[in-house]
């Protein structure tokens, strides 16, 4: 029998809050859901904005006086909503109307004389230029006169065309968490949603690692824009040329394999497989498709999935911009005929649109083989019985789409059709677009689904797109997809295109249905979703993606008069889980940050030609291997 990679947890942080426990997802559907659930979400993202803290078994603001969950909700709804989902580009990060600069300059001598000017004799280049006279004078300066002209960068400031982005809930700084060592924005993230996820189990990390061997644990992660931020890459590429040098750290915080070696390193402590695969926007599915791939093969019984990424950098999202990539506030304001825009609406899936926005997210899910999911007692969220990636073919640009998410769609459909039979597929089942919100986007991607659907006779076809709430956050988009898509299994309410007013006139809609009003259709009543990311380069990718209910069908079938005694185990793991979402709600998020904890002695490893035994590990590591080319001896 194959192993069926079921999700045991989820996590991560992205403008619209917390993953776990469905907090970031209830967000997005806040109108939708009950009195209950709505104050649990402006009460738990109160906390997480520092608005409110939990002290000694109450609620406190900032001034520490006492509140009750219905007076935080009262008091501080309004900057809960305004503070979440795509919003104006904090000054936290940039200032968008000043963003600095340095402008290039040529300075040349007035006809009085050369270019004439004082510094210190230590502000000197190392390098003298040809062309400058250096006279020392008192108190270690000097006097310079140069003949010719003289390239300089003098700062200056200019107004930044992209007003908008998705950017954290303000007020959670993540670094301030933990102490994240002037780590990169990215890899803090990285630490706090994969923390997230591990927690959201409702069991014991050791106990994982106790029940399997130390490499059949595996973690499959990574960003696109490799922590572009001043401790990264942007630091590397920029120190000299603004009068700086680069740190000892900037180099191996700039790798993009960091979401991964983080996560081993800091939080989980594994020894196992670990795998860094990037394929630009589907950079998440590319990685999920390696876990599914080795837990179906038996080769990893768990796999922590999942991408980091803070490309909220006027560097970066220049680039994108001066691509067309990015909508602007003047593409607004034609497409909308108004000489004000709306930071909130920049986002516009299948609607009238003018290009992505920028997101920050990280996002991580634990995967685990549904033996291993029995033998635990694990909480099931859902299963991932395939993830398929192809690619365009022969291209003119790069960065268009092309025929390979055709394939990968149409494999996607397939195999859940082959899983559940034709009628889930077709009454059941709901597809979470790429939904860039760029014209050709809407126009390309709606016809790929529009085709999908006649070949499979689908009618009605939900789509739902959740970068018009959180933006586009490059490697860990599909992330977003998925935590969004469990929230959904788990209420039964498909997120509506809430930022756009209809469907542009180019969508391809006869077959598809996109629900400009969050879409309620019953707790239960999705069997499947598929998850579509395209990304530059022609990084086609889809996942099938079966819910709870069905998936513990499956292991009920499987398992028989085993199963009852699975479910009290279920039980204990989730009152487990739900306490961690309690304490979680309440600011509480307890990082594992293990920096330099239980670092493994190599004396005391113990190898012989059967197995390697590591300290700490209650398993050995099998080292003896069989031919596998047995057929092929001489």
């Amino acid at each position: 029998m194959q192993a069926l990679p079921v999700i045991v947890g989820y996590g991560g942080y992205n403008a619209a809050g917390r993953s776990s426990g469905d907090q970031a997802y209830r967000r997005i559907v806040l109108e939708s859901i009950s009195a209950d659930q709505k104050r649990q979400t402006i009460v738990g993202l109160a906390c997480l904005m520092n608005l409110v803290s939990w002290v000694d078994g109450s609620y406190q603001d900032q001034k520490g006086s006492i509140l009750s969950a219905a007076e935080v909700e009262a008091r501080y709804e309004t900057a809960v909503c305004e503070g979440t989902l795509i919003r104006r580009i904090s000054p936290e990060f940039f200032d968008c109307d000043r963003t600095p600069w340095n402008q290039k300059m040529e300075l040349a001598g007035s006809k009085d004389g050369p270019v004439k000017f004082q510094t210190r004799k230590r502000s000197l280049p190392v390098q003298v230029p040809d062309n400058w006279r250096v006279t020392e004078l008192d108190g270690g300066q000097v006097e310079v006169v140069i003949e010719g002209s003289l390239s300089s960068l003098v700062e200056s400031s200019y107004d930044f065309p992209v007003k908008a982005a998705g950017q954290l809930p303000a007020g959670f700084n993540p670094g301030d968490t933990y102490n994240s060592r002037f780590q990169p924005r990215g890899l803090q993230l990285a630490v706090l949603g994969a923390s997230d996820a591990v927690h959201s189990m409702g069991i014991d990390w050791q106990t994982v690692c106790d029940a399997v061997e130390p490499d059949e644990i595996g973690v499959y992660a990574s960003s696109v824009m490799s922590q572009c931020s001043p401790e990264g890459l942007g630091g590397v590429l920029a120190s000299r040329a603004n009068g700086s040098r680069p740190t000892a750290k900037m180099i191996p915080m700039s790798l993009n394999s960091m979401p991964a070696d983080f996560v081993n390193a800091y939080v989980l402590g594994s020894v196992g497989h670990s795998e860094a695969i990037t394929g630009a926007c589907a950079s998440f599915l590319y990685c999920l498709h390696a876990g599914v791939r080795d837990i179906a093969s038996g080769t990893r019984r768990v796999a922590v999935v999942g991408c980091s990424e803070a490309p909220v950098l006027s560097t970066i999202m220049e680039g994108y911009a001066n691509m067309g990539a990015l909508c602007t506030d003047e593409s607004l304001k034609k497409l909308d005929g108004t000489e004000t825009t709306d930071p909130r609406r920049y986002s516009r899936p299948f609607g009238g649109n003018a290009g992505f926005t920028v997101g920050e997210s990280s996002q991580y899910i634990i995967l685990m083989d549904d033996a291993l999911a029995v033998e635990l007692g694990a909480n099931i969220h859902g299963a991932v019985p395939g993830v398929f990636i192809d690619a365009d073919g022969v291209k003119k640009s790069i960065s268009s789409p092309g025929p390979g998410n055709y394939v990968t769609m149409a494999k996607a459909v397939s195999l859940a059709e082959a899983i559940l039979g034709e009628e889930a597929v077709k009454k059941r089942s709901m597809v979470q677009a790429h939904g860039s919100s760029t014209p050709a986007n809407r126009v390309t991607e709606s016809l790929i689904f529009h085709k999908v659907a006649e070949a499979f006779d689908i009618s009605d076809w939900p789509v739902s797109a959740t970068k018009a709430f959180v933006g586009h956050s490059m490697g860990p988009a599909s992330g977003d997809q998925m935590n969004i898509t469990l929230g959904m299994f788990h209420h039964g309410i498909i997120p509506g295109i809430k930022t756009i007013d209809k469907i542009a006139d180019d969508v391809y809609d006869e077959r598809l249905t996109f629900p400009l009003k969050d879409l309620n259709v019953g707790e239960g009543n999705l069997d499947v979703a598929f998850l579509n990311s395209k990304g530059f380069g022609g990084n086609n990718a889809t996942a099938t993606v079966l819910s709870p209910q069905v998936t513990e069908k499956m292991l009920s079938a499987r398992y028989g008069a085993a199963f009852a005694a699975y479910k009290e185990r279920q039980d204990k793991t989730r009152v487990a889980a739900a306490a961690y979402i309690e304490q979680a709600d309440r600011g509480q998020l307890n990082p594992i940050y293990r920096f330099g904890e239980g670092m493994i002695d190599d004396s005391e490893l113990q190898i012989s030609k059967e197995k390697l035994v590591i300290p700490g590990f209650s398993k050995p590591i099998p080292i003896k291997f069989k031919n596998p080319y047995q057929d092929m001896l001489v």
